[in-house]
């Protein structure tokens, strides 16, 4: 009987250890997890910089193309209006 019981009190040392968490464990956690905010903030802010940044670009570009294209339209109306003038200025 005293086997097990001492083999007992052995399994509950193991699976329920007596000491508990102390003012030292949750300071250890916080430092922890302040120096992972630390670490793991600038990452992200950068990370979201880029993104409105790279978004930003992407409309600019597609503004530039936009008006890419119209200039060409525009220059060909212009050239079409120049032929025609050139055009009837030689049959008056």
């Amino acid at each position: 009987m005293s086997e097990k019981l001492d083999i007992l009190d052995e399994v509950q040392e193991v699976i329920a250890p007596t000491q508990k968490m102390g003012i030292s464990y949750l300071l250890g956690v916080i430092i922890i997890v302040t120096l992972f905010l630390a670490a793991a903030f600038p990452k992200i802010y950068l990370q979201n910089q880029i993104y409105y940044k790279s978004r930003e670009i992407s409309k600019l570009k597609r503004e530039y193309d936009a008006l890419k294209e119209e200039n060409r339209i525009i220059k060909s109306k212009v050239e079409t209006i120049r032929f025609k003038n050139q055009i009837l200025d030689t049959l008056f």
